[in-house]
C-alpha cells in the first residue's frame, strides 16, 4: 500500500518530539534514514565522529520502531545504496510511492540546496518544515543584525537572556551582571579533585558500527576505540546529569584553563549530543539555573555555561545562515600557508600543540579555549590558509557541524571576516599558555626567552 508521506531524518535531527514526526501518522507514513558516502567523505571524518553519527542514527531508527514507525533505515554498506541522500530519496519514493515528501530543512548550505531540489527531480511535493530547535530563527537574527554597525555576541546574548527568562530576575539579570567571564580565568587548578568523566559503553549495535568504519575508514584521522559517546537519549541525559552533579560547580572557575594529564577537566563533553538532538539544549539550560537556585552551583559557573548555549551558540548559527556560503571562503587578512602536517600527525615539539591534537586524534574532542587559544592562535599568527583550517576542525571534532564549526573558525578564530563575528583577533603569546595551562613546563621551546 502507497505510503502517505515520506518523511525523511537526516542524521542531526535525532529528536523524537520534532513537528516533522509529531505531525505525522505512524500507521500511514514511512520515515526515510540514510547513511550516505556524500556525507561520510566530504571532509575526511575523524573515525569516532563517524561512529558516533552512525550509531545515534540507529539507535534513534530503533526507537522509532519501537514507537510503532514504519522505518525505512539504508546503511552505509547496504547493497544498492546510491551514497547520496537524492539516490536514496529516489529509491524510497520508487519503494513506497508517497503522495509527499516531508522532511525538515537541514542545517547545512550544501544539504539544504539538495533538499530543495527534491521536488523538481522526484515530482512528489515536498514540504521542509523550520527547525524549531533554536531560540532564535534565521529571519529573526538576520532582523537583529541588519543596520548595526558592528555585532557583538553579548548584546545578542542578553536578548535571548530576556527572551528565555534565564537568569533574570525581573528585568535584570541574576547577581547584577549578565556575564561572569571575568572570574572565569583561572589557570590549572593543582590539587583540587578532578572529576570522572563520563563514558557510555558500546552495545552489540555500535561494536557492529566500530568495526564496520575501522575497516572502512581505516586512512581516516582518529582513534575507533575506546568509544565513550552516548547515543541514545537516555544516555545523553544520563552524561548530562552527570556533568551538572559532578563538573557544573567548578566549570565556572577553570574553563579556561588546560590540564595534560585531565583533558576534559570540567568541561561537559555535551556538544556532540545537542548538535545532533540527543539533548535539548534550552531544557539543558533550565537544568544548569536549577542547580545555582538549588545551591548546588555558583552563579558564574551557571552564566558560563549558558552563555555558551543560548549566546555562542545560537549567535554562531545566526551569522552562519545570515551571511550565506560566501562566508567559508573570506580571507580578510590574507593568509595564505598550507596548513602544517602536524595537524595530521601530531608530531611537534610544541607541547601545547602536542597535546590538544593528541588528545583530537584519540577522542575527537577538545574544549574551546584547546581550540581557539591553541590550534587556532597558531594559525592565525602563522598564517595558516583559514579554509583549510576550516576544513580540519570540521573533520575532527565529534561536535564539527558546519554551521557552528565554520564561524567559529572563519570569525572567531582566524579574523578571517574582517571584523564581523568579533572585535578583535584572538591573539596570544605563549606567556597566555603557560598562565592558562600545564604544557609549558615540559615544552622544548621557553616562552620567556
Amino acid at each position: 500500500m502507497p505510503a502517505q508521506t515520506l518523511r525523511i531524518v537526516l542524521g542531526d535531527q535525532l529528536t523524537i518530539g520534532l513537528p516533522l514526526l509529531a505531525q505525522g501518522d505512524p500507521a500511514r507514513d514511512v520515515v526515510l534514514m540514510a547513511e550516505v558516502a556524500d556525507e561520510t567523505a566530504y571532509v575526511p571524518h575523524h573515525k569516532k565522529k563517524i561512529i558516533f553519527i552512525l550509531s545515534a542514527m540507529r539507535a534513534f531508527a530503533r526507537a522509532l520502531e519501537e514507537a510503532g514507525w514504519q522505518v525505512e533505515y539504508v546503511k552505509l554498506d547496504d547493497p544498492g545504496n546510491t551514497g547520496s541522500f537524492t539516490g536514496e530519496v529516489r529509491r524510497a519514493i520508487a519503494r513506497h510511492r508517497p503522495k509527499r515528501i516531508v522532511t525538515m530543512e537541514a542545517s547545512e548550505h550544501r544539504v539544504l540546496a539538495m533538499q530543495r531540489g527534491w521536488e523538481a527531480q522526484t515530482s512528489v511535493p515536498v514540504t521542509i518544515l523550520p527547525d524549531p530547535r533554536f531560540l532564535c530563527t534565521k529571519e529573526a537574527f538576520a532582523r537583529w543584525a541588519e543596520g548595526r554597525k558592528s555585532l557583538r555576541m553579548e548584546y545578542f546574548y542578553r536578548e535571548m537572556r530576556r527572551k528565555t527568562g534565564l537568569l533574570m530576575e525581573g528585568g535584570d539579570p541574576a547577581g547584577g551582571q549578565w556575564n561572569f567571564d571575568a572570574e572565569n580565568r583561572k589557570g590549572p587548578p593543582g590539587a583540587l579533585m578532578m572529576p570522572t568523566p563520563y563514558r557510555a559503553e558500546p552495545d552489540a549495535q555500535t561494536r557492529a558500527v566500530i568495526a564496520m568504519v575501522k575497516a572502512r575508514f581505516a586512512a581516516n584521522f582518529g582513534d575507533a576505540e575506546p568509544f565513550w559517546f552516548p547515543v541514545t537519549q537516555g544516555g545523553a541525559q544520563e552524561a548530562a546529569a552527570h556533568f551538572l552533579r559532578e563538573a557544573l560547580p567548578q566549570f565556572g572557575d577553570y574553563q579556561d584553563a588546560m590540564v595534560r594529564a585531565h583533558k576534559f577537566l570540567f568541561h561537559s563533553v555535551l556538544s556532540p549530543l545537542i548538535n545532533v538532538g540527543l539533548l535539548d539544549p534550552l531544557a539543558l539550560c533550565r537544568a544548569a539555573e536549577a542547580e545555582w537556585q538549588a545551591g548546588r552551583a555558583p552563579l558564574n559557573a551557571v552564566e558560563g555555561f549558558i552563555r555558551q548555549i543560548i549566546g555562542w551558540r545560537e549567535y554562531v548559527r545566526g551569522i552562519y545562515w545570515w551571511q550565506g556560503p560566501d562566508y567559508m571562503r573570506m580571507n580578510a587578512l590574507g593568509a595564505a600557508r598550507r596548513l602544517p602536517s602536524m595537524y595530521w600527525t601530531g608530531r611537534t615539539r610544541m607541547a601545547c600543540m602536542a597535546a590538544a591534537i593528541g588528545q583530537t586524534r584519540t577522542d575527537a574532542y577538545a574544549h574551546h579555549i584547546q581550540r581557539l587559544m591553541v590550534t587556532g592562535n597558531f594559525a592565525l599568527l602563522a598564517g595558516i590558509d583559514p579554509h583549510e583550517l576550516h576544513e580540519w576542525y570540521l573533520a575532527v571534532y565529534a561536535d564539527a557541524f558546519e554551521w557552528v564549526e565554520a564561524p567559529n573558525t572563519i570569525g572567531m578564530s582566524q579574523f578571517a571576516d574582517g571584523g564581523l563575528l568579533a572585535s578583535k583577533p584572538y591573539a596570544a603569546s605563549g606567556a597566555y599558555i603557560g598562565r592558562m595551562s600545564d604544557y609549558c613546563g615540559s615544552c622544548r621551546y621557553k616562552v620567556a626567552e
